[in-house]
């Protein structure tokens, strides 16, 4: 295809360089604060470490489309979310510049580069590529049901906004939070944050190199604000904090199945309240999946959370096969 054929003389679609990296991130956070939610965006320190990631490479996995003075309008990334299969594109488009045949343009782009690394999976798996956008992207749900994406699932950000300091938290018998020493729990947590998310759609177990790389090369990674409860020498739940953005964000939550139903996802979430009101932060939010089946969504409306934005996951079948 010649993509400055397709755009028209003003517009260039070419493979991303390092040197791109502010540029897209403001391109995408601008995109998504017209759309009115741009919380979950990643900033530009935020993606470098996504882009250090194994086997990423952003002369490869990342497209964008400039003018002709150099003005990023779009872009397109690529990732390999688990055994070459389960494809993940994430992309936007300036809304001054839709219309033009650029969305469609660079979802090509992904999906070429997906046929290529689909090559790399076991035979008779099914391979997909999703794609997440926020559910008031009106030009965002068109492009993608035209190149063949359907919607799979509904995620929810959520949040409270403080006016008091919450109560002191009681946990169940036997529970302790300890200060998360980097160096002797890691191992740990990693494994029960692996165990507790089994339950969830589309989720599986990440060796520890891809889940270390993900917590702690994040820049906001602040082991004082992970809270992880213990019962004796076992995992029972966690709760890894961080802030960014200016509020206090919860990046993952969970109970492991023998401690669930004892109320320790509600102490675990008041108390991270709790923790983020002494620091000075009255708003705190999460992402969370709309339909999860261990009851998040109740857990988190009963200790007073709203949903403040809602996201589609959109999903298109490249090859048929059995579920990975």
């Amino acid at each position: 295809m010649n993509e400055e054929k397709c755009l028209g003389p003003d517009l260039i679609l070419r493979p991303a360089r390092l040197s791109d990296i502010n540029a897209l991130a403001k391109l995408v956070h601008d995109v998504a604060e017209m759309e009115g939610d741009s919380l979950f965006v990643l900033t530009a320190e935020e993606l470098a470490n996504e882009w250090k990631s194994e086997g990423f490479k952003v002369e490869r996995d990342v497209f964008v489309v400039e003018t002709r003075d150099g003005r990023l309008v779009g872009s397109e990334e690529f990732y390999n979310e688990r055994g070459h299969y389960k494809l993940k594109a994430d992309g936007c488009v300036h809304p001054e510049f839709r219309g033009r045949g650029i969305g469609s343009s660079l979802l090509e782009k992904v999906e070429e580069r997906a046929q290529t690394e689909m090559e790399l999976a076991a035979p008779d798996v099914q391979v997909v590529v999703q794609s997440l956008i926020n559910n008031k992207d009106e030009a965002g749900h068109s492009l993608l049901r035209n190149n063949g994406y359907s919607p799979v699932r509904y995620y929810w950000r959520m949040e409270i906004k403080l006016q008091e300091a919450p109560a002191p938290v009681t946990f169940p018998a036997g529970i302790e939070l300890r200060p998360f020493v980097k160096e002797e729990h890691a191992i740990a947590v990693w494994q029960a944050d692996n165990e507790a998310f089994r339950d969830h759609w589309g989720s599986h177990d990440r060796v520890y190199e891809e889940w270390s790389h993900g917590k702690f090369g994040n820049p906001n990674f602040d082991p004082t604000l992970w809270m992880i409860a213990w019962d004796g020498d076992e995992v029972a739940g966690f709760s890894q904090n961080r802030f960014r953005k200016g509020i206090g964000w919860i990046g993952t939550i969970a109970v492991r199945r023998p401690w669930r139903g004892k109320g320790l996802g509600i102490a675990l979430l008041r108390h991270t309240f709790g923790e983020f009101h002494k620091r000075g932060t009255t708003t705190i939010g999460l992402g969370v999946d709309s339909a999860n089946l261990t009851g998040a969504t109740r857990l988190y409306q009963r200790a007073g959370m709203t949903v403040a934005g809602e996201f589609a996951m959109y999903e298109k079948e490249l090859r048929a096969g059995k579920e990975g």
